[in-house]
């Protein structure tokens, strides 16, 4: 069945699903793997979906297949697809530029952290509504951190109490958003980064095990792990 996300809804998550996932082995497009018989996107769209006050799914699919794409997620969601550009950061650019002008929250999802919970888009879109400009959800780095030099000699240990890992959806102002895009020059991982260079502030949310990224095949199998046990939890 597919679902119908809230016309009175103030958030539009927008979703960029054009990279090619070299890091996940050869394969076609990294959102189009298949995680327990689903393209990792179908798992994300279905619990973006689930999300309360998300009016608007923004997907910016490889251009090749933005019509697939559609048929594909047609009974999961109702979605907007647009193609992708060259790079993620072109990529949510032409999401971006399909969000209606009343939208005020926009949050950007990456497809590959297909099990993050819809309480964890709520909790970012909430964030942004209570005044924030821009909103990530984190972790605390359980690692120890080395900093090394081009010869793979250990400089220092960095003090990890002061790191956290950064998932998705991270949260933003539409305004603020569309302004980072507009100053970008050189390229960066996550739109927060861009955020962070026009001097804005950027907090942090707790977020979740379940938001792992999914980059290598490892990833994929604990992944799979992690969707037998919900689906076994359900029942």
């Amino acid at each position: 069945m597919t679902a119908h996300l809230d016309p009175r809804g103030d958030v539009a998550v927008l979703v960029p699903a054009a990279g090619a996932g070299v890091r996940l082995g050869p394969g076609g497009p990294k959102a189009l793997r298949l995680l327990g018989g689903e393209p990792l996107l179908v798992h994300a769209v279905r619990r973006v979906a689930a999300a309360r006050g998300v009016r608007q799914i923004v997907i910016a699919a490889p251009p090749a297949d933005v019509a697939f794409v559609a048929e594909l997620l047609a009974p999961i969601a109702e979605v907007t697809v647009v193609p992708g550009g060259a790079d993620r950061q072109s990529s949510v650019s032409a999401a971006l530029s399909a969000v209606p002008v009343d939208v005020d929250v926009v949050l950007v999802h990456d497809a590959a952290r297909a099990l993050a919970p819809a309480a964890l888009v709520e909790s970012v879109a909430e964030a942004v509504r209570g005044g924030a400009g821009a909103v990530i959800p984190v972790l605390p780095v359980v690692d120890t951190i080395k900093e090394v030099d081009a010869a793979e000699t250990v400089l220092g240990t960095v003090d990890r109490s002061t790191l956290r890992a950064v998932q998705t959806p991270q949260g933003f102002r539409r305004d603020l958003l569309i302004a980072a895009h507009a100053a970008a020059i050189a390229a960066h991982t996550d739109d927060a980064g861009m955020v962070e260079k026009l001097g804005e502030r950027v907090i942090c949310v707790p977020g979740s095990d379940l938001a792992m990224k999914i980059t290598r095949p490892i990833d994929l199998v604990l992944a799979e792990h992690l969707l037998t046990h919900e689906a076994g939890s359900s029942t």
